[in-house]
């Protein structure tokens, strides 16, 4: 891609006229189908009828915020298991990077790797400013596909507690 292009677009992401498509409470969850770490592929339709997802998009791996959102939710996992939900994580890293993270922390759920953002993109996740990076945002989505909640004010360390806190209503 051109580099004239890329700072053109950062700009105009910055001044907020260049934006992603609006995914709301309310709506159907746009599809997914990527690779998680393990190199498995990670289907959203896999899960309609049998578990709320829990989709949480964070801006790259092994960083001190995104590492403490992971482990704040590896160490709820089975508190959001319990509440009839699964985690999916979505980056633009690799898998291989996704691999090395999840093997160091832990990490018991899937991470889908999209370095070519296009899950990113379909949910409207909004990008950190000359970076590229997606920013910090989770979807609970229950049983029917349906996103019911949007969090963006996420608290990296107590994320579970946020996502708990409204799964009670959704799964």
């Amino acid at each position: 891609m051109d580099r004239k292009w890329k700072i053109g677009m950062g700009i105009m992401a910055m001044l907020g006229l260049a934006a992603a498509a609006e995914v709301a409470e309310g709506t159907k969850a746009p599809a997914i189908e990527a690779q998680d770490q393990h190199g498995a592929l990670v289907r959203l339709a896999d899960f309609q009828g049998k578990a709320a997802v829990v989709l949480y998009f964070y801006p790259k791996d092994d960083t001190p915020g995104c590492t403490a959102e992971a482990c704040s939710l590896r160490d709820g996992f089975a508190a959001i298991q319990a509440a009839g939900a699964v985690i999916l994580g979505v980056s633009a890293d690799t898998g291989q990077s996704h691999r090395a993270f999840a093997e160091k922390y832990h990490l018991p759920f899937s991470i889908l790797a999209d370095p070519d953002h296009r899950i990113i993109e379909a949910y409207g996740v909004k990008k950190i400013p000359v970076l590229g990076y997606a920013s910090r945002v989770t979807f609970l989505i229950d049983r029917q596909g349906i996103i019911r909640k949007v969090i963006t004010d996420v608290v990296p360390k107590d994320h579970t507690q946020q996502v708990l806190a409204l799964l009670k209503g959704i799964s």
